[in-house]
């Protein structure tokens, strides 16, 4: 991998190359929720749905989104349901950003603070104008709701912590004013991060590769993530266990936490001759993941390669690490 630019200086629209053949392409996603407007009890049809949204983004925003990028999940026993409970809901997204360059007005060159604040209010205003409308598809009324995925408010996220700092309202920062250090990604493919040919499972060798792209690290966990899956209540398959993976890291500071963070808000996964994107979510730590883990290992269900240990780069766990960490060490470790 080519050496980056600072990663302060990484447009929202840009995209951020990783080792073993990953970057992290920009895209906007939006979660949808879609309520009935009328007494009508007919079921929502997907086709009509999505060509009512492609039809609205192009006339009315000049933005083109493939029927594969908006997603709806149906809620089973309509007839059963009250009617303020939703019918529906799914995600939109815009995974083609390069028409901003010119509507946006700006370029690599473009100071990040200036091209941030444009961005952002520009996908403001394409959920402001879509949050609340009413589609008729086919004669029934159905109320729209939109909004941000929660996982890329990054501006959001900040300020939660900041709060949490300030005023020690929860357990990350209670009694002291430490600013947070730690990442939590779900729902990446566990094969992306596993030793080609070697393993399907997550190698911590391989992730702490991926991740030491954002800063040096202190702590680094990697888990089978069988969690994230559809709601009970909905229609389609569910996540077949052990396809995707947890990843949680703690950096050794908070600038590269906060740049880790930026960078990965707002972006998929995408493997190089892969044609799948992966939507993991990302969020900061709000309650000790590694304190609490060394306190209860036995709740704890992970990956750790035999050699590696759990890997931590504290002092005083500095002497498991030295075998692995030794050039002459992996060496053979690959040589087996």
């Amino acid at each position: 991998m080519s050496s980056h630019k600072p990663l302060e200086n990484f447009l929202p629209t840009e995209t951020f190359e990783l080792e073993t053949g990953l970057s992290l392409v920009p895209r906007v996603k939006l979660n949808l929720t879609i309520h009935r407007a009328d007494k009508s009890v007919t079921p929502i049809g997907d086709w009509e749905l999505k060509r009512s949204l492609i039809d609205y983004l192009k006339t009315s925003h000049s933005i083109a989104v493939p029927e594969e990028d908006i997603i709806i999940r149906k809620y089973k026993d309509l007839k059963k349901r009250k009617r303020e409970d939703p019918v529906a809901r799914g995600n939109l997204f815009v995974r083609d950003l390069g028409f901003l360059t010119k509507m946006l007005g700006f370029n690599e060159e473009s100071e990040v603070k200036v091209v941030e604040k444009k961005f952002l209010e520009w996908r403001k205003g394409i959920v402001e104008r879509m949050d609340g409308m009413e589609l008729n598809l086919e004669g029934v009324k159905f109320r729209l709701s939109i909004e941000v995925t929660a996982s890329d408010d990054y501006e959001g996220m900040r300020k939660e912590w900041e709060e949490i700092s300030a005023f020690g309202a929860r357990g990350y920062a209670r009694g002291d004013n430490k600013q947070p250090d730690t990442i939590i990604v779900r729902g990446v493919p566990s094969r992306w991060f596993a030793e080609t040919r070697v393993s399907s499972k997550p190698s911590m060798l391989v992730t702490h590769t991926i991740f030491s792209a954002f800063g040096n690290i202190r702590n680094l966990d990697v888990a089978e993530d069988n969690d994230i899956s559809k709601d009970d209540d909905e229609d389609g398959l569910d996540i077949i266990a052990g396809l995707q993976c947890k990843i949680v890291v703690r950096f050794k500071d908070h600038r590269n936490f906060y740049n880790a963070l930026k960078i990965l808000c707002g972006r998929s996964l995408k493997k190089q001759g892969s044609r799948l994107l992966a939507d993991y979510e990302v969020t900061w730590d709000k309650d000790s993941f590694f304190k609490n883990s060394r306190s209860q290992p036995a709740e704890r269900s992970r990956w750790v390669p035999a050699r590696l240990g759990n890997y931590s780069s504290e002092d005083s766990r500095r002497t498991s690490q030295n075998s692995w960490l030794n050039p002459d060490a992996r060496r053979k470790r690959f040589k087996e």
